[in-house]
């Protein structure tokens, strides 16, 4: 049975899920759906062409499924896909796609930190943490299990790599390769995410391999075509690798370096 509090608004036409809970003066608007066992907390808004999956928090003040605020909007229906079991913090917004019919979507345990701002058509994949007061522009990528600490940029169209961890205040300009350490506001790689790939349960071969691809895309100053080369001829067909390779083949914005 859910549990709905009285000051709750819930739109005609809103579907809840088993065990529901929604606290004080939260809005559900009539094109939601919300899963089972998910909590909306005091004042959190979910709206819009919106579908939230089982198990979630969303924190107080935090607005899920607002419309965009891409000036290219002419209607339609656009809306908002969150996984299972991610936590959304205090004022946290995630805006609706800007083209009918168009998703942003946040995957399964993720965990969005207070005052984080996911923009139209961003694709965030699982697993992924985004700290306090970091900002994605409209059409980012991320990839799973990465890690963006606070007070980040990441410019429209831009991707982060799978298990890619960016420093506070860094402002991503261009791609950050999957298992990449990046930092500053003049962005650089500074190595590879050994913890969190070992924590993720990569193989030793893998973390090796992507440490000599580390080596060859970054000390040996080659150009990518280059270092691509190599990496294919010289490191193991690893899953890792390959992701890598295949990231920065179709990097349209380029990668960092």
């Amino acid at each position: 049975m859910s549990n709905i509090h009285s000051t709750a608004i819930v739109g005609d036409g809103a579907l809840l899920g088993a065990d529901v809970k929604l606290g004080p003066y939260s809005v559900v608007g009539s094109g939601v759906k919300i899963g089972d066992g998910t909590e909306l907390m005091a004042h959190a808004v979910v709206d819009g062409n919106t579908t939230i999956g089982a198990g979630c928090v969303i924190h107080p003040f935090a607005r899920v499924g607002g419309p965009t605020q891409d000036l290219k909007f002419k209607g339609g229906s656009p809306g908002v896909i969150v996984g299972d079991k991610t936590v959304i913090r205090e004022c946290v917004t995630i805006n609706a796609g800007t083209n009918d019919g168009e998703m942003t979507e946040v995957g399964s345990g993720c965990l969005l930190m207070a005052y984080s701002h996911v923009a139209h058509a961003c694709k965030v994949g699982n697993g992924v943490i985004i700290a306090n007061g970091t900002q994605l522009a409209g059409d980012v990528i991320v990839e799973d299990f990465a890690i963006i600490e606070g007070l980040c940029g990441v410019v429209q169209f831009r991707r982060i790599g799978k298990m890619a961890f960016l420093g506070g205040y860094t402002k991503a300009t261009k791609d950050v390769p999957p298992f990449m350490i990046a930092d500053g506001l003049d962005i650089e790689i500074r190595g590879f995410n050994k913890i969190g790939m070992e924590r993720r349960g990569v193989s030793e071969e893998s973390r090796n391999a992507i440490k000599e691809a580390y080596r060859i895309l970054y000390r040996q100053k080659l150009p990518i075509a280059e270092a691509l080369e190599q990496m294919e001829k010289d490191l193991p067909s690893t899953p890792e690798v390959q992701h890598l390779i295949n990231f920065i083949r179709t990097s349209k914005a380029g990668i960092v370096r």
